[in-house]
Formats: structure tokens, C-alpha cells, sequence
């Protein structure tokens, strides 16, 4: 029987070309469900929470019939930005020429349209986005034909809940954000294997057991999880206090990480944004149960923050070992067969 050798990366030079990043946004972040705002900004009617999917501006909005919508966050006049942020507002008027819309989309007035024969404002209503929700976290998807989000979620609610963590009784506590100088797919693809751990996070391995025989990977249809115990003693016991015995760090495709770390009952979500072909954008935002010592928030969110520092040092460092055009691509090692599970879903978005 033949050897079977390492599974190949995608081409390196998919890391750096333009037309590769132009198919990813029509045919990946144009078609999927990403965490776009937290359920709590869009809470009462007239509440609106600007954010993006991938590229796409998005705004989502509580409309004065209490339904949550979302839309492309464009003005259909000549395209400026219309939402910056979040607050509240009756309507959404674009800052350039005034075109005011209803939160349900629809577009109220534009000025002087009453001089423009057969001018039809019901044409011109909002861009609609789909929105839905997991818990206090809002998901979109430009697709307005996709399918729901729970089906894309999975068994991914009942794993975060396995874990000792209620995501309807967290509070949010902050959002941590930050660029990086590499391809979007890089950063996944270090989220998605720990077989880096022991020898680029030191202080993580102390506290999760980062051992092949105890580091669990597994796959879904849209997502991938790893588990780790944590290890006894580590991290100056900050994985002993709390509940949760085991780390849980969850990836849904196209970009949505889902951090739960061992102690007590906490999360952090946020997606990978490309911005340009090697330049992403992050954030995170972390949340916990109302009843979780402040010093240790202080201590897991300084775990996390160097945890952060050391994975944005090696993302960058790979772009620009892939993007020098030289070597054609790598290989992906067992511990790391996420990185396939994610290449498979993102060819079959391409169309193979």
C-alpha cells in the first residue's frame, strides 16, 4: 500500500492575489452568516447597530413594529455610507443629499423627487440583509435566501451550553479589535490548529493541555471545535476557579470565532475581516456571567490579550514568508486537519 503524505495548503499565492480576494467576497462573505452586533444595541424600536459582513457595510436596525432588520448600509441615491456606529433615530437619513429611509427600509422622502417624473420610492427602499439571532449575539448574511442560521449553527449552542455556559445569561463587557498585515485565511488558519501552541504560547499551554492525545478536534458541516483541558495547577490557577474544566474554541465558516475558556462561565465572539488582500480585521467581544470575580476577568483578559499579541506576530510573519512567490505551498499535519475541514468548505464556496 502506497504512503499517504500530508494533506497540501492552498496555494500561496492565493494569500496574495486580488482576484482570488474578489471571488471570496461574492461567492464566500456574500453568501454567508457572520456575528455582525450584540442582540443588546438593537434591543428597543429605533435602535441601529452599523457593522459589516466581510466587505459589505451592513446597518441592522429594531423597526417600529419591534421586528429586527438589517440592510446593505448603502444609500441607493449614489451609494455614501448612511449609519456610522450605533444610537437611536426615528429614521435613517444619509448625511450627503438627505435621502431619509424608515427602519423597515423603506425610503420616506427625497428631496425634490417630486420634480423627477415617474420617480417610484418604493424602488428604492433599503438593500434587505438576513439577520437572526443565537442567544444575545445577531448574526447577518447577505443572501437574503439563505438557509436559517440555526441549521448553519448546528450543534454549536448545545456545545458552548455543555460546557457550563448560558449565553442568555451573559453580560457583554467589552469589544478588543485590531488589524492585522495578513490574508484573512491566515488568521483563520492559526485559530484553527494548536499544534503552534506549545512552542509559540507558552502561557497558554501552561493552563490548557495542548498534548495531541488530549487535544480534541472534530467537524461539523459548517464548523470545527477544539477542546482542551485544562491542566491542573496551570496558569497560576486561573483555569481552576469557576466551573468549566475544559476550553471550547469554536470556528463557523466563513469567519466567526467562539472562545470559551476554562474557569468561570465566559465567551468571546467576533469574525475575521478582510480588508484588502493581505490586511484583516478583528474583534472580539467578551462576555461573562454576572457573577464572575472582577480580578479574574482581569487576569483571563491579560491571558488572552498575550495570547492575542503572539498569534498576530506569527500571521504576519507567514505573510510575508507566502508572499514572496517563491515555494507554491505547504502541507498541513494531523493536528492540523481543521485547516483541511476549512479548505474543502471555502473550494466548494468557489465552486471547486
Amino acid at each position: 500500500m502506497a504512503t499517504v503524505g500530508p494533506a497540501s495548503t492552498l496555494p500561496w499565492a492565493w494569500y496574495a492575489d486580488e482576484a482570488v480576494l474578489r471571488l471570496e467576497r461574492e461567492a464566500v462573505f456574500g453568501r454567508s452568516w457572520q456575528y455582525a452586533a450584540r442582540a443588546d444595541q438593537v434591543a428597543e424600536p429605533g435602535r441601529f447597530a452599523a457593522t459589516r459582513a466581510g466587505h459589505i457595510p451592513v446597518v441592522v436596525a429594531r423597526a417600529r413594529d419591534g421586528a429586527l432588520r438589517a440592510f446593505v448600509n448603502v444609500c441607493r441615491h449614489r451609494g455614501s455610507i448612511l449609519c456610522e456606529g450605533e444610537g437611536r433615530r426615528e429614521t435613517i437619513q444619509c448625511p450627503y443629499h438627505a435621502w431619509t429611509y424608515e427602519l423597515d427600509g423603506r425610503l420616506r422622502t427625497a428631496p425634490r423627487s417630486d420634480r423627477e417624473p415617474d420617480f417610484d420610492p418604493t424602488a428604492l427602499s433599503l438593500v434587505p440583509v438576513a439577520v437572526d439571532t443565537w442567544g444575545p449575539f445577531v448574526f447577518v448574511n447577505p443572501d437574503q435566501g439563505a438557509a436559517p442560521l440555526a441549521e448553519t449553527l448546528g450543534d454549536l449552542p448545545a456545545l458552548v451550553a455543555g460546557a457550563g455556559v448560558d449565553v442568555d445569561a451573559l453580560r457583554f463587557h467589552h469589544r478588543a479589535e485590531g488589524d492585522y498585515e495578513a490574508n484573512w485565511k491566515l488568521c483563520v488558519e492559526n485559530y484553527l490548529e494548536c499544534y503552534h501552541c506549545q512552542v509559540a504560547h507558552p502561557g497558554f499551554a501552561r493552563v490548557v493541555d495542548v498534548s495531541e492525545e488530549a487535544y480534541a478536534l472534530e467537524e461539523s458541516r459548517w464548523s470545527s471545535s477544539q477542546f482542551g483541558p485544562a491542566k491542573a495547577g496551570g496558569g497560576d490557577g486561573l483555569a481552576q476557579a469557576g466551573e468549566i474544566g475544559s476550553g471550547q474554541f469554536h470556528f463557523l465558516f466563513p469567519n466567526t470565532t467562539i472562545n470559551v475558556n476554562p474557569g468561570y462561565p465566559n465567551l468571546s465572539i467576533g469574525p475575521v475581516i478582510p480588508l484588502a488582500v493581505t490586511r484583516a480585521h478583528r474583534f472580539l467581544d467578551y462576555w461573562f456571567a454576572p457573577d464572575v470575580p472582577a480580578a479574574w476577568i482581569e487576569d483571563m483578559l491579560a491571558f488572552d490579550d498575550q495570547v492575542g499579541a503572539e498569534d498576530r506576530v506569527l500571521v504576519e510573519r507567514v505573510q510575508q514568508g507566502v508572499g514572496a512567490g517563491v515555494v507554491e505551498a505547504g502541507v498541513v499535519m494531523r493536528s492540523e486537519r481543521l485547516i483541511s475541514h476549512f479548505r474543502r468548505l471555502l473550494a466548494d464556496a468557489l465552486g471547486g
